[in-house]
């Protein structure tokens, strides 16, 4: 198992909840899927899958509350799908005369450690290997390089990112503290296509860090 650590930081970030289904209402902390997602802006390859095990929380959870503009509807996919079949469906959204201003709870000067591993995949072909992936890891972290620039939660919350120095111990902002998060969205199950699942777990900040080698995971 070969592990990286990833400090990641940003001025706003937004970990939606699920149950909110209309104005968004952040996480306190950072999710395992969120993380994921911004090792995976840095480096993906079919032939490895991201394993996130720990989030550090460096600062302290600061809220905000703000208000954007979004739209109230997207494109059908049923009226797409005529479309290509020929038939005549509306598929333009006029943003002008569907916008709505809707209310987000979000985090402010937020800044994490991601600690991450990766496991080899049956994608990976004959030349693939770990060592390879993680000198190209190792690159990609040093020069600030990425595929599409990291975010957190939302697209305009730009996460930036660089290598934690191996030499370098982490403080936390919550040193001596047990923070219960309750129950927190950990990745969706892509395993059957038709049917996609959310899983969960109870978050607990144990001294500033989300421990997610020791949850247990459920749909």
């Amino acid at each position: 198992m070969i592990g990286v650590k990833v400090e990641t930081w940003g001025d706003y970030a937004l970990f939606s909840r699920p149950e909110f289904k209309v104005e968004r209402c952040t996480y306190e902390v950072m999710t395992p899927s969120a993380a994921r997602g911004i090792l995976e802006s840095i480096y993906w390859h079919p032939g490895m899958r991201w394993i996130i095990d720990r989030i550090y929380v460096l600062n302290t959870i600061q809220f905000m509350n703000i208000r954007r503009n979004e739209v109230k509807e997207v494109v059908s996919g049923s009226n797409a799908l005529q479309v290509m079949k020929g038939g005549k469906k509306h598929l333009e959204l006029i943003t002008t005369r569907s916008i709505a201003q809707r209310a987000a709870l979000a985090l402010r000067d937020v800044h994490y450690v991601i600690e991450a591993h990766f496991e080899m995949t049956n994608q990976a072909n004959e030349t693939d290997n770990p060592g390879k992936f993680t000198d190209i890891i190792r690159r990609r972290l040093k020069r600030g390089s990425c595929y599409s620039q990291p975010y957190f939660g939302c697209r305009e919350f730009t996460a930036h990112f660089q290598a934690w120095p191996e030499e370098h111990s982490i403080v936390t902002a919550y040193a001596n503290e047990t923070i219960d998060l309750g129950t927190m969205l950990y990745d969706m199950d892509y395993s059957e296509p038709e049917k996609i699942k959310a899983q969960f777990f109870h978050g607990i900040l144990d001294n500033g860090v989300l421990d997610l080698t020791k949850v247990k995971v459920s749909s």
